[in-house]
């Protein structure tokens, strides 16, 4: 997909960038939607299916392995979500095998059931719910081959539980602290979202959703480079280019200050009943962010009136101004 803005075509990669601003300023709020419809943005648009897999797939996939390797314990999983582990593989599959039946496949003879992944020239066979039958948990075995980080939800005792998961691009947290902790106290540091209400409805409604139901919403923060893992546990690499990004060359800010979006999917499984969080990481330099005026004008709006408080806890507090500053000087806004 291509789009164009003006007398520029753009690249297919901004072109299918999910731009999450749908006005001048910036709340937190629940947000969430129907997933599995295109969005239309003012440069294309996202969205036709819940995993989605882009020009960046090897590379980010390539990433992945990386990160595992340095840190095996980005995957996680307590005892008893071994079958929402085999439930959240099959469903991703499927998922992929409808959505790009030129790349996947999934077949099924007796028992057995042979997946395909012509992106990676991989092909195996296996047993539902026979772990004998994988070379790994079943979560971190599909999660090797998707772009999303996958959390898997419990819902017990009246509430929500992030009991397993495979997440090797968070931003700023960190699933080995958080596994095992209830809805409710994984966000727990977020400002304004539980004196709002903003959290407990956001409960409420995960918990209310039916087998087989699938919502998404956005997310976003700024990134200096085009770094996916920006984890708690990588914070001694990542962070000070905050502020040498905001002490170098004014220049330099819109190659290396980017955009990051999360495009949050939540499904509802049907054989474990577990909740499925995928979440896909999106990075935009705001160079080619200013490729589309209306975004860089918005953008520019967010950035300059959002609340100190909602700033800090977003780790925007040295890239802010920069960011401001070059999108006056060389992204074409007039404040």
């Amino acid at each position: 997909m291509t789009a164009a803005t003006g007398f520029e075509v753009l690249p297919e990669h901004v072109a299918r960038f999910p731009f999450p601003f749908p006005r001048d300023t910036y709340r937190y709020s629940t947000n969430v939607e129907p997933a599995g419809t295109p969005a239309d943005t003012a440069a294309g648009g996202w969205g036709e299916h819940p995993v989605d897999v882009d020009g960046f797939l090897l590379d980010e996939l390539a990433e992945r392995r990386r990160v595992l390797a340095t840190d095996p314990g980005r995957f996680q999983a307590l005892g008893h979500m071994e079958v929402a582990q085999w439930d959240a593989m099959l469903t991703l599959m499927t998922m992929l095998a409808e959505a790009y039946p030129q790349t996947f496949a999934l077949d099924r003879d007796g028992t057995a059931r042979r997946w395909s992944n012509r992106a990676l020239d991989l092909e195996h066979v296996f047993v539902y719910g026979q772990s004998a039958t994988l070379p790994e948990p079943p979560l971190l075995y599909i999660g090797r081959q998707i772009q999303e980080d996958v959390v898997l939800l419990d819902q017990r005792d009246g509430a929500l539980w992030g009991d397993a998961g495979l997440v090797t691009f968070a931003a700023d947290w960190s699933l080995r602290f958080d596994v095992g902790m209830s809805f409710l106290q994984i966000h727990g540091p977020v400002p304004r979202i539980h004196t709002e209400g903003v959290i407990t409805r956001a409960q409420s409604f995960l918990m209310g959703l039916q087998p087989g139901q699938r919502y998404r919403r956005t997310n976003w923060t700024l990134t200096v480079d085009r770094r996916l893992d920006t984890a708690t546990e990588t914070y001694p690499e990542w962070g000070r280019d905050r502020r040498l990004l905001a002490e170098g060359p004014l220049e330099d800010v819109g190659r290396r200050l980017h955009l990051r979006v999360e495009v949050q999917h939540l499904i509802r499984l049907g054989a474990s009943g577990a909740i499925m969080f995928l979440v896909r990481t999106y990075l935009l330099p705001f160079e080619e962010i200013a490729l589309v005026p209306e975004w860089a004008d918005r953008l520019y709006r967010v950035l300059e009136e959002l609340p100190g408080d909602m700033a800090d806890y977003k780790g925007l507090t040295r890239t802010r101004e920069p960011g401001l500053k070059w999108l006056r000087e060389f992204g074409g806004v007039r404040p």
